[in-house]
């Protein structure tokens, strides 16, 4: 049955007007960078897939996008990690349990889920790029046995910048799951590995056919070179997805802020494959 002139409506104010969310738990993750745990009124779910965001707003300050961290499985609450980086990031880290925020969304296409079951996936992340991964990865682990390997990829400036870096391990240590972690800028005690990123792709086993790849970069010059990485291993380019969601600021495809030959990052995608990316020439 179509919907209604008033459930249109009530649709159309969903995206337009914040809900107020109350921060229920907060936790620091590195010097700068905060997890926080949301709920919505009455502690509806709020419906998101891996890879998607909300805009998160604080009167006075302003409303920015930000990635949603947890798997659609925790539904009486969500998480965002957040960066202190400006204005709007230092008000939030200001804030604690009980506070509230305005949340719109969830917007964008998200991770291509449907074509992973029994495939390897692969994921390459560096930086705060973790973030939406992480939702991901959990809800790859929620549902481990439509799912082949899972490798884990990431790579920070330094061990003071390692993002989850217990859930790191932890996910390494179950069964089908490899996790690899380096630094740029090695300090006194890292043992591990010591590059950038990409340097950790010929350490692993790799099934390109057999393989969907899932990548999201701190530095938009990093996409080129993990491109180039898993081109030269022969992963197909419809078996790789990039988010290019640094673009985004509206989220409703209106403001044009985020606009690459005629298509909005934050409606379009974030999430694009190689495949689209090469028709689109301001994309990496």
């Amino acid at each position: 049955m179509a919907a209604t002139p008033g459930q249109r409506a009530a649709a159309r104010e969903q995206l337009y007007v914040p809900r107020m969310g109350t921060i229920v738990r907060t936790e620091d993750i590195t010097a700068v960078d905060r997890l926080f745990g949301i709920e919505l009124p009455g502690r509806r779910p709020l419906h998101h897939a891996p890879g998607q965001f909300v805009q998160l707003s604080i009167f006075g300050f302003g409303e920015a996008p930000i990635s949603v961290c947890s798997p659609p499985s925790q539904t009486e609450s969500f998480e965002l990690c957040v960066r202190k980086v400006g204005s709007l990031t230092t008000a939030l880290h200001a804030l604690g349990e009980g506070d509230r925020v305005g949340i719109r969304g969830p917007f964008g296409n998200g991770f291509a889920i449907e074509c992973m079951p029994k495939m390897d996936v692969l994921i390459v992340a560096g930086g705060i790029g973790l973030v939406p991964l992480r939702s991901l990865i959990k809800d790859i682990q929620d549902h481990r046995e439509e799912h082949g390997r899972l490798i884990v990829l990431y790579g920070a400036k330094s061990p003071g910048e390692v993002l989850f870096a217990r859930e790191l391990a932890r996910w390494g240590a179950r069964r089908k799951n490899e996790v690899l972690v380096t630094v740029d800028e090695p300090a006194d005690g890292w043992n591990g590995h010591v590059g950038v990123v990409t340097t950790l792709i010929p350490k692993v086993r790799i099934d390109p056919p057999n393989t969907v790849v899932v990548s999201l970069v701190g530095p938009p010059v990093m996409y080129k070179f993990v491109y180039m990485a898993l081109m030269e291993i022969g992963v197909p380019d419809d078996q790789m997805f990039f988010s290019l969601e640094r673009r985004m600021k509206c989220g409703l495809g209106k403001c044009g802020h985020c606009q690459i030959d005629g298509r909005c990052v934050c409606t379009d995608g974030p999430v694009f494959s190689a495949t689209e990316l090469k028709t689109m020439h301001e994309g990496i």
